[in-house]
Order: C-alpha cells, then structure tokens, then sequence
C-alpha cells in the first residue's frame, strides 16, 4: 500500500496558516479543526514550514504566554519532511519513528497534495494486516 491509497480514503485536505499569523490564530485552528499539525504556506501557496504541537508545546516552555503574540514563521519548523505519492506505507512509518515526528505533507512535482499522520498510516497497515489474515484463515480452513 502506497501514501495515495491513504489519500483516497481519507481525502486531500491540507489545513495551512500564513507565517505571519499569529500563534494564538494557529492555536485557535488546530483547536477548531482538531489536527495536530498546520502546513505553513506562504502567499503563493508554497510550503515554507509546519506548525506542530509539539512545536508549540517546546516553544511554550522557553518562551511563556508571550508565545502567544509571536509569529508562526518565529516557531515553526522550517526544515519539513515530506512523503511523495508513491512512497510505500512501511517506509513512511520507518522515517516518522526514527525522526520522531507525527505529520507528513504529501507532495507530488513539488505541489502540497495531502497530509498524513502516524495515526493514518498505523490504521492503513492495520486494515492490511486484519485482510491478510482473513486470507490466511481462509487458505487454512480451506485446506483442512
């Protein structure tokens, strides 16, 4: 199973925030559409960053309620991974437990065409193992 078969299922949607929105308006947003994580895009629609909890969760101890007022570009991450189209489940899954991170932006020619999570790509690899299994049960009892 490939990131696009995840993309199918679930949808396309991309939630962004400009990086001259105030973290209080991205805090608010997340809260809204219950993510996790906001892409960054700058007015062109480019990707400049993201904006995850656990950014706002490490900036919230350095910096206190002051976090509040600042800027998404002065909290985000800028350097962002992303997973293409084509990338298998697995691969994707190794990348985000090594590097620790929970959110991967799809991208497909350099456009932003999805986002998935950690939680996206456990459920798919579980639905495929469950399949799987059916299957061999059936091969089984078929065989007995």
């Amino acid at each position: 199973m490939k990131i696009a078969d995840i993309l199918d299922t679930k949808g396309r949607t991309v939630h962004t925030v400009l990086p001259w929105a105030t973290v209080a308006d991205a805090v608010n947003r997340l809260e809204r559409l219950g993510v996790g994580a906001l892409v960054v895009c700058d007015g062109d629609h480019r990707m400049v960053g993201i904006l995850s909890e656990r950014d706002l969760i490490r900036e919230l101890s350095r910096r206190g309620p002051a976090l509040l007022e600042m800027r998404v570009d002065e909290v985000m991450t800028s350097k962002v991974a992303t997973a293409s189209l084509g990338e298998p489940i697995g691969t994707a899954m190794a990348r985000m437990t090594r590097d620790r991170y929970r959110h991967l932006p799809v991208t497909d020619r350099g456009a932003l065409v999805g986002m998935v999570s950690i939680g996206d790509l456990v459920k798919a690899r579980l639905r495929d193992m469950e399949l799987e299994t059916g299957v061999l049960r059936d091969i089984f009892i078929a065989a007995h």
